[in-house]
């Protein structure tokens, strides 16, 4: 065998729940990244707790490429049955390293294997719990990475857990970075990708941890959440940072509790948010609309899995749009944000706090299961300080909550700050807070404050979509949220001259550039992982311009950059 591994490689690493896939995966892409490796890192899980096959993707590259890829290079199976589950998607060139040789009806590989017991190694170092770190190291062995870095990267790693614990996992890493590197050796890989002396400096970052920072950064201090995946990340994030960075972190009972609580340290002065995934928002919505009413401020982020129901817990999907969109009774004022990147959310968590405080409506950061589980390679400089502006006044005897002004937004008192008098009513109410039933004036006026914030406020600060790809090309590619990294690289690959993208990190409401921009396309194609086009309707509805396909995937897998090439392709 001769395999020749150039520009970025993945590796799939697979093996049941509790086999430890995840500490194989994790040691890897740092030791990588402290090689100077651009690391992308996304996981295949099953809804269980034990069994099951799940993988972990590592695609390493000397350019930041953080989307899903089908093909594997380099299959390291914990569990020889992984090799059913994931060989639709080896290539002729795929090394397979790991347990059993594989082998079809008539007895002849299927593929060419360097046979690794790692489970029996494991257990001559002294425990089979070892076995991750000698496939840790058999895989940086066929890279032909740098050995001492790996086992100073383990050193630091497993000092907390004594000298002893270290020196069995350097042991074990050390047996198997040798055979890897004499497999390579045997078998002829070369890889000839060249490191970058910058990316050593980068952060690792998950999708819960880039909202978690964003969330800090936009000067969050208040979380209330009912864990449900895949959102949970992000209050166990903020749990765990919470006390130092000044966040009062509570687990409610259930989501409504969660919500209800959040809204009410909004009406004290806090700067709050809500994570949970559709399944959980479903019972948010009747406060999102209290707090539409009340002119009380709350960022919900709703991680999407696929539904009905509980659907896929564990997979990716966009079907959450429409329910962000119209959630909550009555007509309101509300932004909704699809990040695409680490980068995005977090400039986009910390600005949705901030908006949301300004204008005083519930604000919407849309994820995905994708997202929040993979691991990010990102620059310290993506994540800059924020000036955290805050938008509450003093009050006095003559203060009224909901007093009708000329730019629709009324002064936020909270309770204690002066001596005026905060009211808060789920009725319609007057300007000073109390209940009416003034149909003739009040009631049209005060609906109409509500909506005025949408057309003069929402609409002229909307973000504009991000172009990509030959910006004079006749053919738009349209996506938002996780799709932007697959859908431009799947662009630039298919070498079609015809396409442009325009990635979309606001959906709701539009910036007033897309009108035009879909208009003058000659055609356009939203890319999106839902069955009905959810943000095509939106585009539609909201510009009165013709979507032409709708490209949806829906079987909770994301669209990966070979399927998309092909598709651009044509």
């Amino acid at each position: 065998m001769s395999t020749k591994l150039s520009k970025d490689f993945t590796i799939v690493v697979a093996g049941q729940a509790g086999q430890g896939i995840e500490s194989v995966a994790s040691v890897l892409a740092h030791i990588l990244k402290k090689q100077g490796f651009h690391t992308y890192v996304a996981k295949d899980v099953m809804s269980r707790v034990r069994g099951g096959m799940n993988s972990i993707m590592l695609r390493v590259s000397n350019h930041r490429s953080d989307a899903y890829c089908e093909k594997i290079d380099l299959f390291v199976p914990l569990d020889p049955r992984a090799y059913e589950h994931y060989s639709k998607r080896f290539t002729k060139d795929t090394i397979y390293l790991g347990v059993d040789d594989p082998e079809n009806g008539e007895g002849k590989k299927k593929r060419d294997v360097i046979a690794v017991n790692f489970l029996q190694i494991a257990h001559d170092v002294g425990n089979r719990i070892f076995a991750n770190t000698i496939a840790a190291g058999a895989i940086l062995g066929v890279l032909g990475t740098d050995q001492e870095v790996g086992t100073h990267y383990l050193r630091s790693f497993f000092q907390r857990k004594g000298e002893d614990i270290v020196e069995k996992n350097i042991t074990a890493f050390n047996q198997g970075f040798t055979i890897g590197e004499h497999a390579s050796f045997q078998e002829d890989i070369v890889v000839t990708l060249t490191p970058k002396n910058d990316v050593e400096d980068y952060v690792f970052l998950s999708g819960a941890e880039a909202i978690g920072f964003g969330a800090l950064a936009g000067g969050c201090n208040f979380i209330s959440s009912y864990p449900m995946s895949p959102a949970t990340g992000i209050l166990t994030f903020l749990a765990q940072n919470g006390k130092e960075c000044g966040v009062l972190v509570e687990q409610a009972t259930d989501e409504i509790g969660a919500i209800n609580m959040t809204i009410g340290a909004s009406y004290a002065g806090a700067r709050g948010i809500v994570t949970t995934s559709g399944g959980g928002f479903d019972l948010m919505t009747e406060a999102v609309s209290l707090s539409a009413i009340i002119e009380t401020p709350i960022v919900v982020h709703i991680a999407q899995r696929p539904g009905p129901a509980t659907g896929l817990p564990t997979r990716t999907g966009q079907e959450d749009l429409a329910l962000a969109r119209h959630g909550g009774h009555g007509e309101f004022a509300r932004a909704i944000f699809t990040p695409g990147t680490p980068d995005q959310m977090y400039e986009l968590t910390a600005h949705a706090l901030d908006l949301a405080d300004k204008y005083q409506i519930p604000v919407f950061i849309l994820t995905d299961q994708l997202m929040m589980d993979s691991l990010y390679c990102v620059p310290h400089s993506a994540l800059s300080k924020k000036n955290v502006q805050h938008y509450v006044e003093k009050t006095d005897e003559t203060y009224k909550r909901y007093l009708l002004t000329d730019d629709g937004i009324s002064p936020r008192g909270i309770p204690g700050h002066g001596n005026g008098l905060v009211h808060a009513d789920s009725d319609e109410h007057t300007e000073d807070g109390r209940i009416t039933e003034d149909m003739e004036f009040l009631r049209k006026e005060m609906v109409e404050k509500r909506l005025f914030k949408r057309k003069e406020h929402l609409m002229s600060c909307a973000l504009a979509p991000d172009v990509s790809g030959n910006k004079k090309g006749s053919t738009l590619i349209v996506c938002w949220g996780s799709n932007k990294g697959v859908v431009e690289e799947a662009v630039s690959l298919s070498k079609n001259p015809d396409l442009k993208v325009a990635h979309f990190t606001q959906v709701y409401p539009l910036h007033k550039s897309v009108a035009g921009m879909l208009g003058s396309a000659h055609k356009v194609i939203v890319v999106e992982n839902n069955a009905t086009g959810q943000f095509a309707d939106i585009l539609e509805v909201e510009t009165g311009e013709v979507v032409h396909e709708r490209l949806g995937k829906w079987n909770g897998e994301p669209f990966s950059v070979e399927e998309l090439t092909a598709t651009f392709k044509k």
